[in-house]
């Protein structure tokens, strides 16, 4: 399990967060200037050159938000600019793409990081430019809002895969809904009929701890939960992306921790009572369950329950290995594992999940997971995508993937480490609604 430093604070991270943001410049100019936009968002790296890969364009957003944070942290306008221009340009489609559950991810990365900036002061109040973030992040939230599969008890934002389908991943999603409602938007529906996007919010969250996180006999995450559209009833688990319906695919564990996490802390900003304990019920539980099935050094295998991990030996014992011959790791999984885990902690004042968190992030602030190598397009090394589809690179002389990158990772790792950053500078605290 996950041997956490109890001693960790802020300020030591301090000098590997520098060396992050100084190899995360670079890592961005240079995918800026190589990648060929008209063969899709960039999505993981093949041989240290990201590469795009035809599915969804859910990658699009940690693209051009990782410029946003690098200004964010460095105060390098020319990522600014990148960043604002990059979004002008390139993310209208995805305000209004109705057939993704990834509003959260494009949208709030890119639009919603700029106006947080704004909140804050970071840039210059312009009325014309607020007003197009805020329309851009009504219109994403109400768009993700209106993919609902009604329940008997609630309902759900349901996935790219159809009505019948609640994803994991949704749950940090849901930040479109909630900074659409923040700023005052409805969903407008039949007989203008005006949907509280705070309603759905919650409902889905609800729907997400109640059928994707299972309590018995055993503690997992199912990455999908099924139902029958026709009567609203719950049919069986499943998994898209994990070994198998009833084990965990440690990166929608992730999501379910910072997502949980996250909302918790909006909750509280709003002064929304429903639903708290549940939230951090859930968000208690995912935490803990990534404490006790990840290796000491905090870095996950792909899934809990992969079927070569007994040939690994006592693998939870020791720091994981993204080397070995038998099942990857992935650093995309502990990278937004260590947000949910350092909001989670300072939202109860735990010191147990605070640490944990630091623990993380302090492991992939280093080798052999902050790559190093300028002519690696990847900040973050060792990430999975898809391994039921065999969508990961694996070099010549391995056997399972290692070494490549994901936009995700990137992107979650930067914002991890601006989050640290801000607490160890005593800077305004990191929400994805800001001020």
């Amino acid at each position: 399990m996950l041997t956490i430093d109890s001693k960790l604070q802020p300020a030591a991270l301090a000098r590997k967060i520098d060396r992050l943001w100084e190899l995360s410049a670079a890592k961005i100019r240079s995918i800026e200037k190589t990648h060929d936009a008209a063969k899709g968002a960039p999505v993981f790296t093949v041989r240290g050159k990201y590469t795009a890969r035809g599915w969804t364009e859910w990658t699009q957003g940690f693209q051009f938000g990782s410029a946003i944070l690098q200004f964010d942290a460095t105060g390098e306008k020319r990522f600014l600019q990148t960043g604002r221009d990059s979004t002008v340009q390139g993310m209208a489609a995805h305000v209004t793409h109705f057939g993704v559950h990834d509003h959260g991810f494009n949208n709030v990365s890119t639009y919603g990081n700029l106006l947080r900036l704004m909140n804050e002061g970071r840039i210059a109040e312009n009325a014309w430019e607020r007003n197009f973030y805020e329309l851009a992040l009504k219109c994403s939230g109400a768009v993700q809002a209106h993919r609902w599969t009604r329940l008997r008890d609630g309902g759900f934002i349901h996935s790219f895969n159809g009505p019948h389908s609640l994803f994991v991943d949704t749950i940090r999603s849901l930040r479109a809904l909630a900074v659409a409602h923040r700023l005052g938007h409805v969903l407008m529906g039949e007989n203008d009929e005006r949907i509280s996007l705070l309603d759905r919010l919650l409902q889905h969250a609800h729907a997400t701890a109640t059928y994707n996180l299972r309590r018995r006999p055993a503690f997992s995450v199912a990455h999908e939960a099924i139902f029958n559209t026709n009567d609203g009833n719950f049919r069986c688990p499943n998994s898209q992306q994990g070994y198998s319906p009833f084990t965990t695919w440690t990166r929608g564990l992730a999501w379910a921790m910072c997502g949980f996490a996250e909302q918790l802390e909006f909750l509280d900003a709003i002064g929304e009572p429903r639903h708290r304990a549940l939230f951090e019920k859930a968000a208690r539980a995912t935490c803990d369950f990534y404490i006790a099935n990840t290796p000491t050094d905090g870095i996950p295998y792909w899934d809990t329950g992969a079927p070569w991990l007994h040939k690994l030996g006592d693998y939870l014992d020791r720091p994981a290995d993204p080397f070995n011959d038998y099942e990857p790791v992935d650093s995309s999984a502990a990278a937004i594992a260590a947000q949910g885990l350092l909001r989670l902690g300072r939202y109860l004042k735990n010191e147990r999940y605070w640490r944990a968190g630091l623990t993380v992030l302090n492991t992939l602030l280093d080798e052999p997971y902050l790559s190093t190598n300028a002519k690696h397009q990847g900040l973050i090394l060792h990430s999975v995508y898809h391994r039921p589809n065999g969508w990961d690179y694996i070099p010549p002389g391995r056997k399972v993937p290692c070494g490549e990158s994901s936009m995700w990772g990137d992107y979650h790792a930067r914002e991890a480490a601006l989050y640290v950053q801000r607490i160890a500078g005593k800077q305004p605290y990191l929400t994805f609604w800001g001020t």
